[in-house]
């Protein structure tokens, strides 16, 4: 660092994962003051291996301990804290100082330097004996204590309470509170309980997981706050909503452990989990149709109508829902699943040039109207395999970003064609348990199509070979990660052109209600291209029901 060298901003750290702690100078060089990092930029940009000593800010700390009033924080509490406020010449507040103490001396040894004008913190002095910030304001035991992630917010709650109980704050935000809290663990460990009232959002709620299995069991709860902070629920005038927060803070148990008393606002919940039926009846009687939060998969040997299920399927979805729907067919461009939609709208074979050549451009924009007119239908622009991050990024972008209740994946093989680098087995468990995660985090529906292996001394699945579980393509995870697996059995060889067409829906795996077995036959009508539900064609094999 040169001696012209200035600050200019604080930026977050990509290193430690500090929001604000990386300060960046005017030479290009940057440094980040989280305690034990030792991240250093030289003034091209690049990261050193082992950082030079750290550039230390002399210690600061001027002003006058006085209120806050921008924070609605008292002099009594600003008092108690150590905290002063520096003036500029038109009286002006330009800075707050917030003082760390080291543990054995009592002395001020670093300080934390908030600007008024930026809203940015910057560090001076040293760290390296500091207990949490206010700490040296209460004398260890007691009932309660309260760890808030910011020191503005541990002045908002002792605010908030009046000073009746100790609140401190960790130093170096969500990314070093497990540090923190652990080097002051004995004092924090003498109160009987403790409070952990991190900010309202992701880091800092992933931060109090973390920390609260610190403590002893039954020590530590964690508050769940309406608005981001404390300081913005005491700046908005919400104490006693606050308060009553604090007091209703829950005791942690470990991810997975749940109270028996939890369990009839869970059950009562399941009272809204709405069943959407089949587009035919005889599938519904097995199922009792399809849920969000759940994993259908659809299989079968090549050829057998898949894809075609699954275009009366998102059809379906879109005029009995209001719902959106994603849809990735990896096997075919968006003209082919365009048409495709349109000719169940409009009971014709679009595709077909002879056909689409008798449709008006005005009934064809009519068919497209009622399907992807209505904005509801969302598609993947890509052909032929992809990588398994690429495929789940774009699946819960459609689920959060575009609220898609929906996904239609269409198929599983092609996904791990690249990929799988021998090891199909290995590639498939890895993306069956990623999608099965997506379900349960954004609560979706999916649809997946998977392939089968072909049986060894058996009937062909395409010559009406029956199909078990044990059939699945490349993996066990795929039917033991489905809440369903629907198998479709199909004689496309049969001298009989009705039994030709008409496809067996057995039903696989049904976690819902346990019905297994051959449910219902769907007949290709090859003027329609639609599959209607039908009775058990003549042949020469018997009917199973």
């Amino acid at each position: 660092m040169t001696a012209e060298s200035t600050f200019l901003r604080h930026e977050p750290c990509p290193t430690c994962g500090s929001g604000d702690n990386l300060a960046r100078y005017s030479d290009g060089h940057a440094v980040c003051f989280t305690a034990d990092c030792n991240h250093y930029e030289r003034g091209n940009g690049t990261a050193l291996d082992f950082a030079p000593r750290k550039p230390t800010r002399t210690l600061e700390m001027t002003g006058v301990i006085a209120a806050i009033p921008d924070r609605r924080v008292s002099l009594a509490v600003a008092k108690r804290y150590g905290v002063t406020v520096e003036y500029d010449t038109k009286g002006t507040v330009v800075k707050h100082h917030y003082p760390y103490y080291d543990k054995d001396t009592g002395s001020v040894i670093g300080t934390k330097v908030r600007s008024v004008a930026n809203k940015q913190f910057y560090a001076t002095g040293g760290f390296d004996n500091a207990g949490l910030f206010g700490q040296q304001a209460f004398k260890g035991g007691g009932k309660y204590v309260t760890i808030t992630e910011g020191e503005t917010d541990a002045l908002a709650v002792n605010e908030m309470f009046d000073g009746k109980w100790p609140v401190v704050s960790i130093r170096s935000g969500a990314s070093g509170a497990a540090k923190d809290i652990k080097a002051n663990l004995e004092w924090l460990e003498s109160f009987d309980n403790v409070i952990i009232c991190f900010d309202n959002d992701k880091p800092g709620q992933e931060a109090a997981k973390v920390v609260l299995n610190l403590f002893t069991p039954n020590k530590a709860k964690n508050v769940t706050l309406p608005m981001k902070d404390a300081g913005d629920m005491l700046k908005s005038g919400q104490v006693q909503s606050f308060v009553k927060e604090w007091w209703n803070a829950k005791a942690f148990r470990p991810d997975g452990i749940v109270s028996g008393l939890d369990t009839w606002d869970m059950l009562q919940e399941q009272r809204d989990v709405k069943s959407i039926p089949y587009p035919w009846e005889c599938l519904n009687a097995f199922t009792y149709g399809f849920r969000r939060k759940e994993l259908v998969t659809i299989t079968s040997g090549s050829g057998m109508g898949k894809s075609q299920i699954m275009r009366e399927l998102e059809h379906y979805l879109l005029k009995n829902t209001e719902d959106r729907i994603g849809i990735l067919a990896l096997e075919e461009d968006i003209p082919k699943t365009t048409l495709g939609i349109m000719s169940i709208e409009a009971n014709k074979l679009l595709h077909i040039p002879e056909v689409r050549g008798t449709v008006t451009p005005e009934e064809e924009r009519g068919y497209w109207d009622q399907t992807f007119g209505l904005d509801r239908l969302h598609l993947l622009d890509h052909f032929g395999s992809t990588s398994e991050d690429d495929l789940l990024g774009r699946i819960r972008y459609m689920a959060r970003g575009l609220d898609c209740k929906w996904i239609i994946l269409d198929h599983l093989s092609i996904v791990v064609s690249d990929q799988a680098n021998g090891d199909e087995r290995k590639a498939i468990d890895s993306i069956m348990t990623n999608l099965r995660k997506i379900v349960q985090e954004t609560g979706v529906g999916l649809f997946l199509v998977s392939h089968l292996r072909r049986p060894s001394g058996q009937k062909a699945h395409e010559d009406g070979g029956k199909i078990s579980l044990g059939e699945l393509r490349g993996s066990a995870s795929i039917a033991q990660l489905s809440d369903m697996v629907i198998g479709l059995e199909r004689d496309q060889q049969n001298a009989d052109a009705t039994v030709r067409n008409t496809t067996t829906v057995r039903v696989l795996k049904n976690r819902f209600s346990g019905l297994t077995g051959p449910a219902c036959y769907l007949y290709y009508d090859n003027d329609s291209g639609r599959m209607i539900e039908t009775a058990c064609p003549a042949s020469d094999d018997k009917a199973e029901f």
